[in-house]
């Protein structure tokens, strides 16, 4: 019988005869493209940018991401785990999500990645996801924790 179930749960989770699969089961949230306050132009695609500001930069741009079921944007939710800036412009950002199983999950590693290759200075940019450790409201800001209570 397990043999069975499990095949069926495949099915349903790969797509299975009736093309059907996990995410026509589970509501769409969209996650709108932030208007990024730090943009790439012509005249600044090149430039050297000293590393606290490139950091700040990143920081700026990550912080209009917010999570969609959750009012608060996803540095502020502390989903940010680490920004690790490289020579030449790479850039390295360790997430998480709230939780695994998040609508978003495709979504917001993406969009993370868009914010961060738009800043001047920033030439490259690989986003990983992580649970570990696992997301709690204790990696939230205060000011974050705050708005959350009322």
């Amino acid at each position: 019988m397990t043999g069975i179930l499990d095949a069926r749960l495949k099915k349903t989770l790969t797509g299975g005869d009736d093309g059907l699969t996990l995410k026509d089961f589970t509501p769409a949230l969209s996650v709108p493209e932030p208007e990024w306050i730090h943009v790439k132009t012509a005249q600044n695609a090149g430039r050297q940018v000293p590393e606290d500001a490139l950091r700040q930069a990143i920081v700026d741009n990550l912080s209009l991401i917010m999570d969609p079921e959750i009012p608060i944007n996803i540095y502020e939710l502390g989903l940010i785990y680490g920004i690790e800036i490289g020579q030449g412009g790479a850039v390295a950002v360790e997430m998480t999500l709230t939780a695994p199983n998040c609508p978003v999950a495709d979504a917001l590693p993406d969009m993370v990645k868009r914010g961060v290759l738009q800043v001047p200075g920033v030439e490259s940019c690989e986003v990983t996801l992580t649970w570990d450790p696992p997301w709690s409201i204790d990696r939230a800001s205060e000011d974050a924790r705050l708005a959350l209570e009322h």
